[in-house]
């Protein structure tokens, strides 16, 4: 079993071009994953000098190809409550921009000619308690009430069981817009158009400090392989933890980085994965502590879930491996003692309402805080920020969403242990 992501194991590594770090660019992306390669590609469509910033020795090999291969519509937490709390206006045009995200990543994917098996089968939220089906009904009621989303249908047990190939679940709520693709290769493709219309990406090049340069957007970011100087700056790191806590530090008060991991099994063959899951959507599971899973191409099962609250290392990775093998005995006991081939785990940038944030402070501009549900979103806020940053303040769903800090957040998260038994005691009590 390879402690390693799939996605980037089974797909061919971009390499940069060889360039000079430029010593002055029109606009400088910090990251390079999903965010800032699609920033950079539609910044350089627009004609300016791009240069991404990438920490690591490879592109989008944090959160962005560390993932369960989801691309979903919908939010990230119930919209009922999202209205409840921030208004029915705000809630139903952040929701929307959701099915737009979804749209940017298929428009991406074709415009650019990205060969990354992007499908859109639909995305199934699977009771796993015959009382969750009351939630899921209530939720479907509201959406399609208020003209958010017409297309969701609730299925019952018998329906579910047709395509799920498991007792464990009592019905489900159907999101026909979602999709699903190889994250590995929706990456290598993304950074390859970026740089095929003009903008240099560096890896190994992690963002040391920055210094503001006037009042205005222009700064100089200090590197290892010296400084740059640009007109303007978008950090799109997420829950990476390059750079530690100096220039960043305002927005890592505001962002916990809590692992979720991921198993993948042997190849099923097709037709041991048809009759597992025979209409091959994305599937999550009603919990605090939730999984999540799909299958692939080459007819594997892709398994996850938020098996331990802790941050991913390969100690931290195979002992959630372990929990992930039990899950998946539970949900497929017809599997029987299946070949797990990989086993891995990455940091979701998690923020206290899980609503993703972007706006521009102190002349920085910033997009992250996905919360787990960041693939489509983060690809979305590429395109989004880089027409702000071209002047259309409005290019931005999240601009009026105010992002306070998490209190006695200043470093390390140190609480995430409670607040898996939190969430681990709420699943019980509503059993």
């Amino acid at each position: 079993m390879k402690l390693d992501s799939y996605w980037t194991d089974s797909a061919p590594a971009f390499v940069p071009e060889p360039h000079e770090l430029p010593a002055k660019v029109d606009v400088a992306v910090v990251g390079g994953g999903f965010t800032g390669l699609s920033a950079a590609l539609a910044l350089a469509k627009r004609g300016a000098k791009v240069v991404v910033l990438e920490a690591g020795e490879r592109v989008a090999a944090e959160a962005s190809g560390r993932n369960g291969g989801h691309v979903n519509n919908g939010l990230a937490v119930d919209y009922a409550e999202v209205a409840a709390k921030f208004g029915a206006d705000r809630a139903r045009a952040w929701y929307r921009a959701y099915d737009d995200a979804v749209d940017t990543v298929e428009r991406l994917v074709r415009d650019e000619a990205i060969d990354c098996d992007f499908l859109r089968h639909g995305k199934l939220k699977l009771a796993t308690r015959p009382s969750q089906m009351a939630a899921l009904e209530r939720s479907a009621e509201r959406l399609v009430g208020d003209g958010v989303d017409t297309d969701v249908e609730i299925l019952d047990a018998a329906r579910v069981h047709a395509e799920v190939q498991s007792e464990r679940f009592h019905g489900g709520l159907l999101y026909k817009r979602s999709g699903q693709m190889h994250m590995g290769r929706f990456a290598q493709g993304l950074a390859t158009a970026a740089e095929r219309n003009g903008a240099q990406i560096h890896t190994g090049t992690g963002v040391q400090r920055i210094e503001r340069v006037g009042q205005g957007h222009a700064h100089r970011l200090h590197t290892a392989s010296g400084p740059v100087a640009a007109q303007q700056v978008l950090l799109a790191t997420g829950a990476t933890r390059h750079g530690g806590y100096g220039s960043f530090g305002w927005l890592r008060r505001r962002i916990v980085p809590i692992g979720s991991f991921i198993v993948v099994t042997e190849p099923l063959g097709a037709e041991r994965a048809q009759a597992l899951l025979a209409a091959r959507r994305t599937y999550t599971t009603v919990a605090n502590i939730h999984h999540y899973f799909r299958l692939t191409t080459d007819h594997r099962l892709v398994f996850g879930g938020r098996a331990r609250f802790a941050v991913s290392s390969p100690q931290s990775d195979a002992a959630s491996g372990e929990i992930l093998r039990a899950g998946l005995a539970e949900t497929f006991p017809q599997l029987g003692p299946v070949r797990l081939d990989y086993c891995w785990g990455g940091l979701v940038d998690m923020t206290q309402d899980r609503l993703p944030h972007a706006g521009e402070r102190n002349g920085l501009y910033y997009a992250m805080g996905y919360s787990g549900h960041g693939t489509q979103m983060s690809v979305h806020m590429g395109q989004r920020m880089a027409a702000v940053m071209a002047g259309d303040a409005s290019a931005n769903p999240w601009r009026d969403h105010d992002w306070p800090a998490i209190p006695g957040h200043f470093g390390p998260p140190w609480f995430l242990p409670a607040v898996g038994l939190y969430y681990t005691l709420k699943d019980r009590l509503a059993a």
